[in-house]
């Protein structure tokens, strides 16, 4: 009969790192040398470091962007209308939406300034000609209540983030969608539906706020009347 191999124990973790602290201590060791050391502690012992695959975020369908459209339109409710309209046309991330101000609506050009958006960035948004007069309805509204931004409460406030995102899953459970609706699937689902009428990245990007170092020089070479131009070219298709 063989023997049985003693099975293999590992040191615990936190003595290893007395162990180790012992002799780090004599190099005086910051974070940047403690990084540096570990990232070639990993190379000698051939450790990869493992990687969450990323997933694909889902993108509503365009029957169920119509269903959804077609619900919050039943409720005959203008200022919910016209902010899921302006979130779908725009692309805009919702800290931008609450944070649009009458002024930053140039409606001679159709197009929205965003102020400090992601990465503290301005950029202009577009939105159809054929939103304009509707949009200007809506803000000819709140000046006489001599409101400051685009979406305002009662209480002359403007929305809230976590506000707009309720509105947005209370009319998604009213549609009977399988999957809430967020800002961020609207967002998707516009940029995804450009795509796929043909736009190239490079026109999409001044809109999407998207910043890739593979393509900024492209980029900067552009000017924002050349995705203007694209844009209109293809709105007229869109399903709402």
């Amino acid at each position: 009969m063989s023997a049985v191999e003693p099975l293999f124990r590992r040191t615990p973790a936190k003595r290893k790192a007395r162990e180790l602290a012992t002799t780090l201590r004599r190099e005086r060791a910051d974070y940047v040398y403690l990084k540096e050391v570990f990232r070639q502690l990993r190379a000698e012992l051939a450790i990869v470091v493992p990687r969450t695959p990323k997933r694909l975020p889902y993108v509503p369908s365009e029957e169920e962007i119509r269903r959804y459209y077609e619900t919050v339109w039943q409720t005959r409710r203008l200022n919910d209308l016209v902010l899921i309209k302006t979130l779908l046309y725009t692309g805009v991330r919702v800290s931008e939406l609450v944070d649009i101000r009458l002024d930053d609506v140039d409606f001679d050009r159709c197009q929205i300034r965003i102020n400090e958006g992601k990465g503290r960035k301005d950029r202009v948004v577009p939105f159809p000609s054929g939103f304009k007069e509707t949009l200007a309805l809506h803000a000819d509204r709140l000046r006489q209540k001599r409101a400051s931004y685009l979406f305002e409460s009662t209480w002359r406030k403007p929305y809230s983030d976590r506000g707009v995102r309720r509105l947005l899953e209370r009319y998604a459970t009213a549609a009977g969608l399988t999957h809430p609706i967020s800002p961020h699937r609207l967002r998707h689902f516009l940029l995804t539906w450009l795509k796929k009428q043909g736009i190239d990245d490079a026109l999409i990007q001044p809109y999407s706020g998207h910043a890739s170092r593979k393509s900024l020089e492209i980029y900067s070479q552009l000017a924002i009347g050349d995705a203007q131009v694209a844009y209109d070219q293809v709105m007229g298709r869109f399903p709402v």
